[in-house]
């Protein structure tokens, strides 16, 4: 089974994303904010980021360099709407896909299933 890190801080995010990750078949770790040791050997982190272009992205290179060589994607209400998953605010940000929210159940699964693929 495929270990994911979540970092969420809204509580209602963060337990929706494990419900939406769990039923998916990932194995979801829940981090708490600037808590970057790692519990698990992860296979996706997602992170939450507020801010991206202030602190959030010094909080992205915190985790990334508790996660090296994990793949990242950052989740934000601060990214537009139609941004380029994979584009400069991604490649800024040292992250492999950023999603705008609010998420959509689907489209959120299937750029987790882009990086690290299905569940076992």
């Amino acid at each position: 089974m495929l270990n994911i890190v979540l970092y969420e801080d809204d509580y209602l995010m963060r337990n929706l994303l494990r419900e939406w990750l769990s039923e998916a078949g990932y194995r979801v770790h829940l981090a708490v904010q600037r808590d970057t040791q790692p519990d698990c050997q992860a296979d996706l982190v997602i992170v939450s980021v507020y801010m991206p272009k202030h602190a959030g992205a010094e909080w992205v290179r915190d985790i990334r360099a508790a996660h090296p060589g994990t793949p990242m994607i950052a989740i934000s209400g601060h990214f537009r709407s139609g941004l380029s998953q994979a584009g400069a605010t991604a490649q800024a940000l040292g992250v492999r896909q950023v999603i705008a929210k609010p998420l959509v159940r689907n489209a959120f699964l299937e750029s987790v299933r882009g990086i690290i693929g299905p569940s076992a």
